[in-house]
C-alpha cells in the first residue's frame, strides 16, 4: 500500500512536472501559428505578384505583336512606295531622254 501511495504521488509529481515543461511547447507551437500564417499570406502574397507579373507580360508580348504587325504594314507601305517611285523616275527619265533629243534635233537643223 505504501508502494502505491509512492508511485502515485511520483506520477502526480510527474503529472505536474510535466504541465510546466507544456508551457514552453505552448509558447513554440504559437510562435509556430504565428509563422504559418506569415508564411501562408507571404504566399499568397507572392501569388498576387505572380499573377500580375503574368498579366503584365501577356499585356507586353500581345503589345509587342501589334507593334510587330504595325511594322510590316509599315514595310509594306515603304515597298510601295518605292516602287512607285522608281516607276514615276523611270517616266521622268524618258521624257527627258525625248525632250533632249527634240532639242538636239532643232539644234542640228
Amino acid at each position: 500500500m505504501k508502494l502505491a501511495i509512492k508511485i502515485a504521488a511520483l506520477a502526480a509529481v510527474a503529472a505536474l512536472a510535466g504541465c510546466t515543461d507544456l508551457k514552453p511547447l505552448q509558447a513554440q507551437v504559437d510562435d509556430l501559428k504565428s509563422q504559418v500564417g506569415k508564411l501562408s499570406s507571404d504566399l499568397a502574397a507572392n501569388k498576387a505578384g505572380d499573377d500580375s507579373a503574368s498579366k503584365a507580360a501577356a499585356a507586353a508580348s500581345a503589345q509587342a505583336a501589334a507593334a510587330s504587325q504595325a511594322a510590316a504594314a509599315a514595310q509594306n507601305t515603304a515597298n510601295q512606295a518605292l516602287a512607285a517611285a522608281k516607276a514615276a523616275q523611270t517616266g521622268v527619265d524618258a521624257t527627258n531622254e525625248k525632250i533632249d533629243r527634240m532639242f538636239k534635233r532643232s539644234v542640228s537643223k
